[in-house]
């Protein structure tokens, strides 16, 4: 599978939740280290895999499952 990888600031525009919040309350909460985002080559930067992500957020979405489930 091909992967979109977005830094921290990129998937904050994409989904509207403030590069902080996606740091210090979203991951390793809702978004896991291995299925959601990646630390290349064992550093500290994060690299966050869209696909996934994309996925978790309809299969979370009660407005996704009112009008699609």
């Amino acid at each position: 599978m091909t992967y979109t990888y977005l830094t921290t600031e990129e998937l904050s525009s994409r989904i509207k939740y403030d590069a902080r919040t996606i740091r210090n309350q979203l991951k390793d909460s809702v978004l896991l280290e291995g299925t959601h985002y990646i630390r290349p080559f064992g550093g500290r930067k994060l690299l966050f895999l869209w696909e996934p992500i994309a996925e978790e957020l309809h299969k979370n979405s009660v407005f996704f499952e009112t009008f699609h489930g």
